[in-house]
Parts: C-alpha cells; structure tokens; sequence
C-alpha cells in the first residue's frame, strides 16, 4: 500500500492518521498518532459466516507494550508482557461498545479489531488514540462498517471544558466524559464525576456532538484517498411458510407469554419454544429457523407492547422502580455486608479493610502506582439458573466491577483521613437486568455498615429504550429488567448522591443516541436515584460510627524521618522485632508516616509505644527513669528508653567528688535521671537526681 497521510485536530492537539507502518495482510491497518502517543490498528474479518449463531462475533483487544513508555517489566522471572491488565479489557471493552452497534444486524463473519499501543508520551491517552485507529481502519477495509466515528474524552469543572485533556488536566477536573460519535448521534459514554451536576455532563454531550464533525471528516478523507469498496450483505431470506406455522401456533399465547414473573415468562416461553421443536423435529434447519423466528416475535411482540400500550412486561408504568428491599450486617465475621434486591435481581456485597501494604500494585505501561479502594464483581452461573464451568473473572464482570468502583472511588475517604487499603466484592445471587447498578447499591451500604466514612450515599439505576424504526417516536424505561434489555435499545446506567452524578455507562444496539434521548435520560435517572437512596437511607442512614470487632486497627505515628533508620535498625533488626513480639503490621512511608496496624488493640498500643520510644525528640527538663548500661572513667551511660541512651558526667553523679566512680555506680542499677541538654549532634547529657 502507498504511503499516505491526514492531518487534523481532536480539540486542540494535532492528530495524523497514517500508512507509515501498517499490517499490510489485514484488511485495514492505519497508524494514529496524538503528540507522542502512537496507535497501530488493524482490522480483518473472516472470508465465511459462523453457522448456528444468533450474534455478532466481534472481538476487540486492546494490546499494551511496556516498550512504548521505556519500561521493562518488574518481574523477575517474566518479562515479556502476561496477560491484558484489568485497564487494557476496559480500553477493548470501551471501543467495542462504541463501535458494535454500526455494522449490520445480520453480519455473522468474524470481525477482529487489534490495537497495539506502540508509544506513549504520558500526555495523551492512548484509549482515544486506539478508538480513532479503530475506525480509521474500519473505514478504509472492505468490511461492511457503518462509521466512522470520532472519540472524545471531555474533562470540567465549573462548567469549563477541555477536550481531550492531558493527564494533568483531567485530574484537575470535576468530571470526565468519555463520547463515541456517529452522525450526530452518540453511539458509547463512559463517565467519572465528582458529584457533578446533570447540566454540566449534558453540556459535555453536547460538546462532543458539535466537535464529531473534524474527526470523521479526517477519517472520510482517507477513506477518498484509499477506501476499499465494502462487501454488501445479504439480509437472510424467511421462509413464509414457516413464518405462517409459527404465527399461526403463537397468535392467541404470545401475548399473555410475554407479561408476568421472569420465571412465569420463561416458563410459557420454553411451552411455546417446545411446541415449535416438536413441530419441525425431522429437519433441524427448519427448526432452528422457527425457533429464530420465534424469538423475533418475542422481541416485537414486547417493543409493540411498550411503544403502543405503554404495558411492560412485569405490569410496571414507563418510570417505576421494581420493589426494593435491603438489609445490612448480613454476615457474622466480615467487616461490613449489605444485601440490595431490586425485583429477582439480588446483590450481597462486603467490604474488607486491610492495611497499606494489602494496597494493589499497578505496574503497567502507563502508571507506577497503587490501588487501595477496588471492587471485584462475580457473576455465577446460578444467578441466571444455569450450569456453566467456573472460570476466572471474565471481561463483562471486569467490565461491571470497574463501573460500580467508579460509582464510589470519589466519595471514600482519603488515605490521610482513613488510612486502610478497601476491597468490596459482589456476589450477584439473582440477576433480571442492571446488576452493576444493584451492586453500586449494595456496596454503599456495605461500606457504611463496615464504618467508613464515605463522604456520601451513592446509588445507581439504568435506564431503558425502545425506539420505533424509523426513532421518531420512543419510550425511556426506568429500572429495565432483563427482558427488557435484550429487547431495548438502549442500556444508560447513571450512578450518583443526591446532589451529582459520580458514574455513567452507556450502551446502545442503535446507531447512536439522540441528544435529546439522552438529556430526558438523564433527568428520569436523577429522579429515580433519589427514590433509591431515600430507601438505602431507611436502612443504615450514615456509616456506622466504629469498625467491626474484626476489623484490624491502624495507628498512626508521624516520626522525623532522619530516624526512620531508629525504627528499621540495622538490617530491619529492629522492626522484624516489634512485629515478631507484638504480631502487628507496620508501614513506613518516606515522609516518616508510621501506620501499625493490628486486631488486637493491646498489641497495637504496645507497637506504637515502643516506636515512639524509638523516635522520641528529647527535650531538656524532661526526667525518665534509667537503667545504667556502661560504667566508663568518665562517668556512667543510661538507657532512658529502648536504644536510646545518654551520658551521666562524674560530676552530675553526685554533689561531692567521687574518687572512683564504680564505688557508686554498676552496670544494671536503676536511675532517675533529669534531661541536662540535647548537644548539636543529638547527643543526650543527663543528671542523676535524687
């Protein structure tokens, strides 16, 4: 392929889009290039459909190379890169949800992004870089994509925005805002807030539409330049016959099917299902095809239900929440547990408090940092009444953990206020749609029955679509249940207190969300987070005022950090120590913070005072009883306090004169002795009274 280059803007930066370095076997390849931040993206999809699927197989992985910041891998044993980070499925994640909804419905090959982050400047994110190259090498394959689209991250504070910020800018802000864009319509949000007022994030919605256009018009410029002619798909021929039989066999049922229980809905469903297997039992393909064109009854059948009759399918109104019912301290030995059930969806959370040193350790392309409040999410297959081998956390729980960290992470306590290392997990025994949402819940209340001071209530509700075909006429669903979900539109989860917005994820099957939706959105999420909290609140209505019994204790002690040395000693001799006869944990920070933490409160006074003793500032005037440790020629050394000891001149032994001085003094007699002076060198001189 020729070389070939566009040049433009994403806010104020200068981003290129190139062929400088391309996959030239994959169907698109493109480099992207933001400062120094430099993306290759390659797309390629498979020459022949997957039979027997009912999705799209999309595949979206976001590759992080230590090399693009300089870095080696701190491991001993394995250098080359492992695994993707938890930060690499959630970049993957973002670019699928924004790109999924633009290719057509009835594509079956396999689609396979690949980002490889080759340079990094530590200004620049390198997520909205890969975006862009995703759909720069979309745009320009033969595959059959419906973009491009453009990809902002939008940070404010008081209501001044910045787009695309630098890493300094966004910490700096009130809020950040992640929007995927496509033909004036938003097709992905992802958002981090510090309470921030629904205007403003609106505001930045509205930002990132009249901002879409320079992006996209630099991807349709390459795409003149070197597009390929994109393969045309062909929409699957119905059978009509079959289409009359299953008609025909759910006419009179469909419609009382689709109202009632999930279990009651599941269970007429699978009659009907059954029926249809029966019917066609010789000839698989047609079965599989009535089955198919069943479930798009299904779908219609509950869209038309919702847009016509505003009747939906458990018998709520358009904005009512499901019943609701929490309960906290669940669980005898934990430090803090809550369950929140919102109708069949159930989530039991806990809360473990550890000390720093439990913090996680980020070791990645981009951070050298640690982690101290997480949130890990579990999805069994029993929440759903299925059987399904156990397997480590996949992307979707990584994906529903991170929101629900989100939702919280700006409202717990500093590390100077409360110094303990938080994890949060939840257990999701029961899901009928919006899990991560019940489990923001769940975890607020967690946390306060665990004592921690968070600085305010969050909870979370996700609002639902359905949209006619041609979306000009729609209906917002509050609190969508499963069902409801698999036949929505849309899935807008909103998390926040009472007076802002803390997180926002939003996903679409259609291409792209309205402005206007999402402004009526957002204002109907406001609305049903206060009802949530005022009954969270009912529950535990501020965090418990002490820990669990179980909970370790921490103590803090601010030392000189020129004696950080006094504490460690020599070869850690002293601190290996103090742990091994008091069984606590200690933690030094270089600024001379000394954090002690134990579940037994008598072993933990006992770490501090000795680490006080280690540390004392002496003053003069001050007077401790001592313990003679040498006799010298010139007088006799006390030991004041562990390891610190002091010299008791001939002359300060006694009013008269002492001829021989080990007449009167011997290694282990007891002596109150009076600080004299502390010399420049720190050095005590001491007098013996009495």
């Amino acid at each position: 392929m020729e070389f070939v280059s566009v040049l433009g803007k994403v806010g104020n930066k200068d981003v290129e889009i190139s062929t400088k370095i391309i996959a030239e076997q994959a169907d698109g390849s493109v480099l992207v290039k933001i400062g120094d931040t430099v993306v290759l993206a390659s797309a390629i999809m498979s020459s022949s459909p997957r039979e027997d699927i009912d999705f799209f197989p999309l595949s979206v992985e976001y590759e992080e190379r230590l090399y693009a910041a300089g870095k080696i891998s701190g491991s001993r044993f394995v250098k080359r890169e492992g695994r993707p980070t938890d930060q690499a499925i959630l970049t993957g994640r973002l670019i699928d949800r924004s790109i999924r909804p633009l290719f057509p419905k009835n594509l079956r090959n396999d689609v396979q992004v690949i980002l490889t982050v080759l340079s990094v400047d530590g200004e620049n994110d390198s997520d909205i870089v890969a975006a862009i190259a995703a759909s720069s090498a979309l745009a320009i394959s033969e595959i059959p994509f419906l973009g491009p689209i453009a990809t902002f991250r939008i940070s404010g504070a008081e209501n001044q925005f910045i787009v695309n910020p630098t890493y300094n800018e966004q910490e700096n802000s009130n809020f950040e805002v992640i929007v995927s864009v496509v033909d004036n319509k938003i097709t992905m949000i992802e958002t981090l807030a510090k309470e921030a007022k629904e205007e403003e994030i609106v505001k930045a919605f509205d930002l990132a539409l009249k901002n879409s256009k320079d992006i996209i018009s630099l991807q349709e410029e390459l795409v003149k330049k070197i597009g390929k002619k994109k393969i045309e798909t062909v929409k699957p021929s119905e059978d009509s016959e079959i289409l009359k039989s299953v008609k025909e066999l759910t006419d009179k049922k469909l419609n009382n099917a689709i109202f009632g229980t999930k279990k009651e809905i599941k269970e007429d469903l699978n009659d009907i299902s059954d029926e249809i297997k029966e019917i066609f039992k010789d000839d698989k393909e047609k079965k599989n095809h009535a089955l198919k064109l069943f479930d798009d009854l299904v779908h219609k059948e509950i869209r038309k239900s919702i847009l016509e009759e505003d009747k939906r399918p458990d018998g709520r109104k358009l904005d009512q929440l499901r019943n609701i019912t929490a309960e906290v301290g669940v669980l005898p030995r934990t430090h803090g547990s809550a369950i929140f059930k919102r109708g069949m969806t159930q989530s039991l959370t806990v809360t473990t408090l550890g000390s720093t040193a439990d913090a996680q350790i980020l070791d990645t392309m981009e951070e050298d940092s640690t982690k101290r409040y997480m949130h890990h999410y579990n999805f069994p297959p029993y929440s759903v009444g299925e059987t399904k081998p156990l397997r480590a956390a996949g992307r979707r729980e990584i994906g529903h953990g991170a929101l629900a960290e989100k939702a919280l992470i700006n409202l717990v306590p500093s590390k100077e206020e409360f110094p303990y290392t938080i994890r949060v997990v939840s257990e999701i025994l029961s899901s009928n749609g919006s899990t991560s949402m019940a489990a923001t819940c769940a975890s607020t209340l967690s946390l306060m029955d665990a004592g921690i001071p968070i600085k305010s209530p969050v909870a979370g509700i996700s609002i639902g679509l359905v949209a006619s075909e041609d979306e000009k006429s729609f209906k917002l669903l509050t609190d969508i249940a499963g069902l409801e979900d698999f036949s929505g539109d849309m899935d807008f989860k909103v998390a926040g207190t009472k007076d802002g917005i803390t997180a926002i994820q939003m996903d679409t099957k259609l291409k792209g969300i309205t402005f206007e939706i999402l402004k009526e959105a957002i204002e109907k999420a406001r609305i049903a987070r206060l009802e949530i909290l005022d009954i969270m609140l009912k529950v535990i209505p501020e965090p418990r005022k002490d820990l669990s019994k179980y909970a370790p204790r921490i103590s803090k002690v601010t030392i000189n950090p020129d004696k950080i040395r006094d504490v460690v000693g020599s070869g850690g001799k002293i601190i290996n120590k103090i742990i091994e006869e008091t069984g606590v944990e200690i933690d030094i920070e270089p600024d001379g913070t000394v954090m002690i933490f134990s579940n037994n409160p008598e072993a933990n006074k006992k770490a501090v005072d000795w680490v006080e003793r280690l540390t004392h500032e002496f003053k003069a005037g001050e007077v401790f009883d001592g313990k003679v440790t040498r006799v010298l020629d010139f007088g006799a050394m006390v030991e004041v306090l562990p390891g610190q000891e002091g010299l008791v001149h001939v002359s300060k032994l006694s009013k008269g004169f002492i001829k021989d001085i080990r007449t009167v003094v011997k290694v282990g007699d007891k002596m109150k002795v009076v600080v004299t002076e502390v010399d420049s060198e720190g050095r005590l001189n001491l007098q013996k009274i009495g």
